[in-house]
């Protein structure tokens, strides 16, 4: 295989000595001083024409190199820089390059991600290290940047977010070739564990929905449909009509509804590629669907669309939370996230038996281990199938040990592969008889024994 070419660097600018003495009229003298005969008097710099956006020629001078070969290097990284298409500064400051970033990643980034990376950048980075040369930044001002955070009482989460920032900025310059390393890896913190989950039980579940149909019918189906199809909270404010199809019982995930600068609402994108696709609707959510169609104050009576608005408007995410947690308040269970109930979705589903490859498919994730790590919350309900289905295991490895017939068709005590048959009216309930609903066994039991 033949090895490519090297880009050919154009020897580009000059490389000169000056010093900062003036003259009787306060004039500096620069390359005129008389003093520059001797070789310990002023330093080294170079001159380049640099690319200018508006035509008019710009050129770049950076001075304060030691001798005449440590010139000639910045001279020829600025011009292998040129050729990759940037400018390799050797004096440019981190709030310049930073800024130059956020202007590059606001061509492909959403706006609520840019959003937050503004407000690091602005608010935190620029200030701490803007005036630093962006080849002088160090792992030493980061360490003592996040120890004056954390010693102030910053939360552990903000720092680490405006340090990934950060990270996220350098791994850039280090892929353009504009750094060689990234002084932000490893990080210096350790990515904070996730908060414990706290999931409602099905009673809870319950519970919370029949308060709402009977208080705020609006958050009941927006609930309702979250639960039973595992949607986002942005994505399932952001539904149009256009895009339920009834008929079909489906429902195709277009757009999210986000909130820039927690003022301003906009559609964008679903989280991942693999978020935009169609979705089923069990008779539950399309119960929902049909109430929000139905007359009504909040009703299908948006011109613009949106299947949960209030007066033809979308509801904004935050007053959604907040209101949802008065909620939870007021029917008397605990509170939890919006985005919680799409973990309950997940764990319902796996609780019930749906096999864990169908329900990382309805959840719209990229990869089951997503599913599996993520989502899997465990119920009680599932927790305890599988304690017993453990227990089984073993009490049949007993009775093959001590010789007695092995009963493959007998299950974990009060477990039911499939829902309950009536039961005659003739018949008197057996004492073994389970006295509450419990979940499925899961796999498939046929009589294999004698």
């Amino acid at each position: 295989m033949r090895t490519p070419a090297p880009i050919p660097v154009p020897d580009r600018g000059r490389v000169y000595r000056r010093c900062g003495c003036r003259d009787t009229q306060r004039r500096r003298l620069g390359t005129r001083c008389p003093r520059l005969a001797d070789p310990g008097h002023g330093s080294w710099a170079f001159a380049v024409d640099a690319p200018s956006v508006d035509g008019r020629r710009r050129t770049l001078r950076r001075s304060g190199f030691t001798d005449e070969v440590e010139a000639r290097i910045a001279l020829r990284k600025f011009n292998q820089a040129l050729a990759l298409g940037f400018v390799a500064d050797p004096r440019q400051k981190t709030a310049e390059y930073l800024r130059w970033w956020l202007d590059e990643k606001n061509l492909h980034l959403k706006p609520t991600t840019m959003a937050r990376y503004r407000d690091y950048v602005e608010q935190d980075l620029i200030p701490a290290f803007g005036d630093i040369p962006l080849d002088d930044l160090d792992r030493q001002h980061l360490r003592a940047y996040v120890t004056a955070q954390l010693k102030a009482g910053r939360g552990r989460v903000s720092v680490y977010r405006i340090m990934a920032t950060l990270s996220s900025a350098l791994s850039s310059a280090v892929d353009s070739d504009r750094l060689t390393r990234n002084a932000a890896k490893p990080p210096l913190l350790p990515r904070p564990a996730s908060r414990p989950r706290h999931l409602w039980s099905e009673a809870q579940t319950i519970q919370f929905l029949q308060f709402t149909r009977a208080t705020d019918p609006l958050y009941a189906d927006l609930a309702e449909l979250m639960i039973t199809t595992g949607l986002r909270k942005g994505e399932a404010l952001a539904l149009h009509w256009d895009d339920v199809h009834q008929a079909e019982g489906v429902l195709f995930v277009r757009h999210t509804l986000a909130a820039v600068d927690n003022n301003q609402l906009v559609l964008t994108t679903p989280k991942t590629p693999h978020s935009k696709a169609w979705v089923a609707l069990s008779h539950r959510a399309a119960a929902a669907l049909d109430n929000r169609a139905g007359p009504g104050p909040f009703g299908n009576t948006s011109s613009s669309g949106y299947v949960f608005h209030r007066h033809g408007r979308p509801l904004h995410p935050k007053n959604v939370l907040d209101h949802f947690h008065l909620l939870c308040d007021k029917a008397g269970v605990p509170r939890t996230a919006l985005h919680d109930l799409r973990h309950l979705a997940a764990s319902f589903g796996l609780a019930a038996g749906v096999p864990l490859p169908i329900m990382s498919k309805t959840l719209r994730h990229r990869t089951l281990s997503t599913s599996a790590n993520i989502y899997a919350e465990l119920t009680p309900r599932a927790a305890r199938a599988g304690a017993d289905g453990i227990a089984w295991i073993l009490d049949n490895a007993d009775r093959e040990e001590l010789g007695t017939p092995v009963c493959r068709t007998r299950r974990p005590v009060r477990q039911h592969p499939r829902p309950h048959r009536p039961r005659p009216a003739n018949r008197t309930p057996r004492l073994d008889d389970p006295t509450e609903n419990w979940p499925m066994w899961p796999g498939h039991h046929h009589a294999t024994t004698t």
